[in-house]
């Protein structure tokens, strides 16, 4: 049962279109995946037409569930809802840029903004609550992202650490979620009233620190998925009244409908620029996003960057041994080694729970590779590949122990994409994979 409060609203709103909107809720959702180019080009078995607005995005066949299939263990893929996927890509994010994505829970679009830099540039995935921002590092790991930094702040602090340093910011704000009403729940019984006012509010704060730390002439997306016009355009048109630094970006975006200025009093100019993705209209929930440009030259601020350490001669040994192409400086956390990204800032007094690629953890002397470089590798000299419905795969990913003739590390595969470490001796493999990952 949809809250009254809310029907009223948006029958007073669309007006003719309101039966046209109320009648999407009977419809069955769709439901969407997007492909890791890093890993895999071609439409998997459970895809059916590609989401128009997303060149890796595909609908899902009815009846399936890639959740379970180990090509998601292997990070072949993201499930992700089709309108969700719109911020990022309007984002437009490019290889070697520096790049925030300042609310970055689950993990969706910050590994759509990986794929779109293809390894190079600088990542900056921030989660402000300590459960999801694991959640947020899990997902980047899994899809075997090299050059992220995730980080668990307050947005208030980064925008004091960094002004003017990133190329591009996505703000998919936290908000009152009336656009997942048909998929959640927890969204209808969590709504009110109150909480509209209380997240515009929120919004604002959040926008506002992402605006300090966008160079002038870089880009920012701000986006949410609900329907409340004080969380969308009254949002912005705040923003645009108060920064005069900066403007609303007309973008070609032909699938979405425009914003709504008459939905809000003294709307600023270029409001009706922004998106509006309404599930009466497009195969998709509801969202809304707004490009916007910060004016003036490209001229960085850099903050003090982090000196990265040399990499441990076991681990270099274990890199050139086996032929790996990873090089740079370290970034040690313990026993704990990470590969450092470029452009990484000085990470003194952050909440930091990923610093690029983890290659592994040296312990006496011995190297041991992290499960994060398995799933980053797209070669290794030692495999133990398996097709991915088989009893050996079913196995490896309960904890299982292999029998096969490999010895040594070995990276195991479904059908050629790896999925962990094992370490073979005497036709055994030892399994590596993570015990906090292991199907139960």
């Amino acid at each position: 049962m949809l809250p009254s409060a809310f029907l009223e609203r948006m029958k007073r709103l669309l007006g003719d279109e309101y039966e046209a909107f109320l009648a999407s809720y009977d419809r069955p959702r769709n439901t969407g995946l997007r492909l890791n180019p890093r890993k895999v080009a071609a439409a998997l078995p459970f895809c059916a037409e590609r989401v128009p607005w997303e060149p890796n995005g595909f609908y899902l066949l009815p009846d399936v569930r890639p959740g379970l299939h180990p090509y998601h263990d292997a990070g072949l893929f993201y499930l992700q809802e089709p309108s969700a996927m719109a911020p990022a890509g309007l984002l437009d994010a490019r290889p070697g840029e520096i790049v925030l994505d300042l609310c970055a829970a689950p993990g969706g679009k910050a590994t759509q903004l990986a794929a779109a830099m293809e390894g190079r540039g600088l990542l900056v995935c921030n989660e402000i609550h300590p459960k999801r921002a694991r959640i947020l590092s899990s997902n980047i790991e899994r899809l075997g992202v090299t050059n992220a930094l995730v980080l668990n702040e307050h947005p208030a602090k980064l925008s004091e650490r960094f002004p003017r340093f990133f190329d591009c910011i996505l703000v998919d704000a936290p908000c009152s979620g009336e656009g997942m009403f048909r998929k959640e729940d927890a969204a209808v019984t969590d709504w009110s009233e109150e909480t509209v006012a209380m997240c515009a509010e929120r919004q604002g704060e959040i926008l506002r620190s992402a605006a300090e730390m966008l160079r002038p002439g870089g880009r920012l997306v701000y986006s949410t998925c609900t329907f409340a016009p004080e969380e969308n355009e009254g949002v912005i048109s705040r923003f645009l009244h108060d920064r005069p630094d900066f403007y609303a970006e007309a973008v070609d975006a032909p699938w979405f409908d425009r914003g709504r200025p008459e939905w809000i009093e003294d709307s600023a100019d270029g409001v009706e620029r922004a998106f509006r993705l309404w599930p009466h209209k497009l195969r998709g929930e509801g969202h809304f996003a707004a490009v916007l440009r910060r004016g003036g030259e490209a001229e960085r601020t850099l903050p003090a960057m982090q000196k990265p350490a040399a990499l441990p001669e076991p681990v270099r040994a274990f890199l050139a041994e086996n032929g790996l192409p990873f090089s740079g400086g370290a970034v040690l956390f313990g026993d704990s080694v990470f590969l450092a990204p470029a452009f990484l800032p000085d990470l003194r007094g952050l909440r930091v729970l990923r610093a690029g690629l983890e290659l592994g953890e040296v312990r006496k002397g011995r190297f041991l590779p992290a499960h994060a470089l398995a799933l980053a590798l797209t070669d290794f000299p030692v495999t133990a590949d398996f097709p991915a419905d088989s009893p050996q795969i079913g196995a490896y990913l309960h904890g299982q122990t292999l029998f096969a003739p490999q010895s040594g590390w070995t990276l195991v595969c479904a059908d050629g994409h790896p999925l962990g470490w094992a370490k073979g001796a005497g036709g055994v493999l030892k399994n590596h994979y993570p015990k906090g990952l292991r199907r139960i």
